[in-house]
């Protein structure tokens, strides 16, 4: 099972956190291989350029903010925001050439999605619905982490909860039977669906440090993994025999996760999450209880996927072995190729 090399252009890839981009500051950050520059322009409206001087390769993010422009600092080119040069200081002449890439870029439910490839093809109507990110019913607490690792290695995690019985043991897994369950996998266009339910168990760990009931729970996961690597995931647990497998969640406590994986590099990538809850979200301690638990989930996933990422370093070409866990991670690989193979055929 190949990590490969190639990424997907024509789809939306979750750059930055809103605040990470400053009214007057820049963020400098690689997506797919392409160095980027990101800023807000003076009615805050997010900015994308290629972070490299049209004239010797110099990366604008040394460079400072002039008003609506980006002055190159080393032989001082000016770029306003559609990346076209507007000042040459050696010279009055500005050749056409002289611009850099500017991106498409959407602002929404407190993440920036930047589209790496064609613009005419950049519709926002394709961005995945994050609104319990910067919704009034829900409360997390915005998460990043950077992977030195490939990012189908990371979705494959997210594309395989059986693995919360033993990487996340005594944090977000708990039960042994957990990885025993065959989920139903789906697949919908440009997403994989997977719902897993275990019934009449012990609560997981995280969760005896939020919520308790007197006896056992009923426990879901039901999430879609969305073209490029965005999970959206309704998630919970309810007093057994409440009817939670039938919609009737009573007395349940409730999550939706969103996640992005983003690759930086062919080695490397970036990770953006938010755990939220929908119930006691005026208490600021479950908030951040939970905070504390998907950090301590998210580092265990870390371990693991940066030792399986070392393994496959030395032996790129070694075989893995497919088994029955592995029909809804197979499935979007399968996916994210063709939506590749497809995208290189439309530009021959």
């Amino acid at each position: 099972m190949s990590t490969g090399t190639a990424f997907l252009k024509n789809t939306w890839y979750v750059a930055a956190w809103s605040h990470e981009i400053a009214a007057n500051g820049m963020l400098a950050r690689t997506i797919t291989r392409a160095p980027l520059l990101f800023w807000r322009d003076g009615a805050g409206e997010v900015v994308a350029l290629d972070d490299r001087c049209c004239h010797r390769a110099a990366p604008l993010s040394k460079g400072r903010r002039e008003g609506e422009n980006i002055r190159c600092m080393y032989h001082g080119l000016l770029f306003d925001k559609t990346g076209k040069c507007v000042e040459i200081p050696s010279q009055e002449f500005i050749p056409p050439a002289a611009k850099v890439r500017a991106y498409p870029v959407v602002e929404r439910f407190k993440w920036v999605w930047i589209w790496m490839g064609d613009a005419d093809k950049a519709d926002p109507s394709l961005i995945p619905d994050t609104h319990t990110v910067d919704d009034a019913q829900w409360r997390g607490t915005p998460g990043y982490l950077h992977y030195d690792a490939n990012y189908l290695l990371i979705t494959d995690n997210l594309l395989d909860f059986s693995h919360l019985s033993y990487v996340h043991e005594t944090t977000l897994g708990g039960s042994a039977k957990y990885a025993g369950i065959r989920p139903k996998v789906t697949r919908n266009g440009r997403s994989v669906r997977v719902e897993r339910w275990l019934i009449d168990d012990e609560p997981a760990p995280f969760l005896r440090k939020l919520k308790t009931w007197p006896g056992n729970v009923d426990r879901w996961n039901i999430y879609d993994v969305v073209l490029p690597g965005v999970l959206l995931m309704d998630s919970g647990s309810a007093p057994t025999g409440t009817g939670a497998p039938q919609g009737d969640r009573v007395d349940a406590a409730q999550f939706f996760g969103c996640q992005a994986v983003t690759p930086e590099t062919e080695r490397t990538s970036h990770y953006f999450f938010q755990q939220s809850h929908g119930f006691a979200i005026d208490d600021s301690s479950v908030t951040e209880n939970l905070r504390q638990s998907v950090l301590a989930g998210f580092q265990e996933d870390m371990d693991i996927i940066l030792a399986q990422q070392h393994i496959l370093d030395l032996a790129p070409d070694a075989p893995m072995l497919a088994m029955r866990m592995d029909t809804a991670l197979a499935s979007f690989r399968t996916m994210v190729e063709k939506a590749i193979a497809e995208e290189r055929a439309a530009c021959e």
